[in-house]
């Protein structure tokens, strides 16, 4: 398309500017007495610079837009204090299968990921304030929590199980099995629904994080605690847990515990789901998953092919 000369002109320079240029023109050509016969000859000289100038400037901007486009950045938020999914180590870095996970889901997608540290108990009003752009840090999918955010599908699907004193009484896992006894349990889980939904013979008490119902476990205070049961045996492979036991698997309930663990991004952003599910995909198929999967379980946490 032919840009008007005047509308280059015009959108370039001032009149006075305009003006100013016209006459060095016509100076610096005066001995070519020719051109000044030449009607707008200096008008085309100085629109061919201003021509190069734009496209010199719109090269510019495009290179710029490209760079921020590619340099656009997601804050992903987790808990902290779910190892070995999650955990915040004593120099204040976040590691994890959830962060190793989120952190190859990122760069599948071509974007930075920076991560943000959040209690458990108000981490989706902290996505939904516009925290963070996502929660990576094991959240079950489940109906309620898709009320109030969007899920991709999930990225591991584990068993809840039974952990208790070794010299414990408690032979498997079923209600009569825990009749009576005080359960342990992170609050605001589905460990928790489930819990509460199913052992009604017995106590329920819910904690803010794992690591505080696993030292009253440990210290005499609980009768066992239910949680995944990849987080339970970690914990009764350290120190820490060589107070305790591995009851048994608890079989999912799929109205409780939902398919597996999936990232949470706020109602509506249709695009940032559909690019977490092509990352976690590709992953899967490019064996990445694999890669971190490996370095932290003896087994495909994913969980089958649903």
């Amino acid at each position: 398309m032919q840009i008007p000369e005047a509308t280059v002109l015009q959108l370039l320079f001032s009149e006075k500017e305009w003006e100013y240029r016209r006459q060095r023109a016509v100076k610096k050509h005066r001995p070519q007495s020719r051109m000044e016969q030449r009607p707008g000859q200096y008008e085309r000289i100085i629109m061919r610079i201003a021509l190069r100038i734009a496209l010199a400037a719109s090269a510019a901007l495009l290179t710029l837009g490209v760079a921020q486009a590619q340099e656009k950045t997601l804050k992903i938020g987790t808990e902290g204090a779910y190892p070995p999914f999650n955990n915040l180590t004593s120099d204040g870095q976040l590691v994890g299968f959830d962060i190793d996970i989120a952190k190859a889901l990122c760069d599948q997608m071509k974007v930075k990921c920076t991560f943000v540290a959040q209690d458990w108990d108000g981490i989706i009003p902290a996505l939904q304030a516009g925290k963070f752009d996502a929660i990576v840090a094991s959240m079950s999918i489940t109906p309620e929590r898709a009320e109030k955010v969007d899920f991709t599908h999930k990225y591991y699907n584990t068993p809840p199980a039974i952990v208790a004193p070794k010299d414990s009484d408690i032979k498997g896992v079923t209600k009569e099995d825990l009749a009576g006894k005080t359960i342990g349990v992170q609050a605001a889980t589905t460990h928790f629904n489930y819990s509460s939904k199913i052992y009604t013979d017995s106590t329920v008490k819910p904690y803010p994080t794992a690591q505080e119902y696993q030292l009253d476990l440990a210290n005499g205070r609980l009768d066992a605690a239910n949680d995944d049961i990849v987080v339970l045996q970690q914990w009764l492979d350290s120190p820490d847990g060589a107070c305790c036991k591995l009851i048994g698997a608890i079989k999912p309930v799929v109205e409780i515990h939902g398919p597996g663990a999936g990232i949470a991004v706020r109602k509506g952003e249709t695009d940032l789901v559909n690019q977490f599910n092509a990352a976690i995909d590709a992953i899967r198929a490019n064996g990445k998953y694999k890669e971190i999967n490996d370095k932290y379980f003896k087994f495909d946490v994913y969980g089958g092919d649903s």
